[in-house]
């Protein structure tokens, strides 16, 4: 589903060459169930937005289901997205002036598909948020508006969902509803999962874990090892 070889991504800081992520490699199977962790500034918010093909890396390859994204023009990798990625922002990214439903509905009534208020009430029904369709926003709190964030990134059946922080702007409560929302979204629809967290009871939910740290994976290893294992 997700392949990434040798990648590096450097910023220009003054007369300093700032490195972000320095030479990671790893892959993501069909399914599979990732969680990326290490401190603030490690590079982890960097390196899924080039996996997710919103950023390009300064040397390197993203294979994102079969798709070179090196290779692509830009329109291209926005057609990836759009049939291939769900993404899940720490910062929810609703439309203030629209419902809950109509910002589910968006990405299904951009690309012209049928069936786009059905889909989305369901959805909607799957986060428990059935009787908050008419709500705006701002009238939702913000475990709600992460809720109708996720059903939103799910409305096109992705085959992989990036989620960014998901559960850091909540309470502890909310947080853990959202989180056992993700697991059950992967179980039932069997999308792999790719998801930057602080929480580590959470990341030893996932199957897999790695570890970043100053721009470099410093472990590889699966959530249920007694004991990790380096990476290679």
């Amino acid at each position: 589903m997700l392949q990434v070889k040798e990648l590096t991504k450097t910023y220009q800081s003054g007369s300093r060459l700032l490195t972000v992520l320095d030479d990671i490699t790893f892959s993501i199977d069909v399914g599979d169930l990732c969680a990326i962790v290490g401190p603030s500034g490690s590079g982890k918010t960097t390196l899924l937005g080039l996996c997710a093909g919103l950023d390009s890396p300064s040397s390197g390859t993203v294979i994102l289901a079969g798709n070179d994204l090196g290779e692509c023009s830009e329109g291209q990798r926005a057609e990836i997205r759009r049939t291939t990625v769900g993404f899940v922002f720490q910062t929810f990214k609703l439309i203030p002036t629209l419902t809950a439903l109509q910002n589910v509905m968006v990405p299904l009534e951009l690309s012209g598909q049928g069936n786009a208020r059905k889909y989305a009430m369901e959805l909607l029904y799957e986060v428990g948020l059935k009787d908050r369709e008419h709500h705006y926003p701002v009238q939702m709190s913000g475990g709600e508006q992460q809720r109708v964030g996720l059903a939103r990134a799910f409305i096109n059946r992705p085959a992989i969902l990036f989620a960014d922080e998901p559960t850091g702007n909540l309470d502890t409560a909310t947080g853990n509803r959202i989180e056992e929302l993700l697991l059950d979204l992967n179980r039932t629809a069997g999308t792999a999962l790719v998801v930057v967290t602080h929480d580590l009871k959470f990341a030893q939910s996932c199957h897999r874990i790695l570890e970043l740290e100053a721009g470099q994976i410093t472990r590889d290893y699966h959530s249920d090892s007694k004991s990790a294992q380096p990476h290679e």
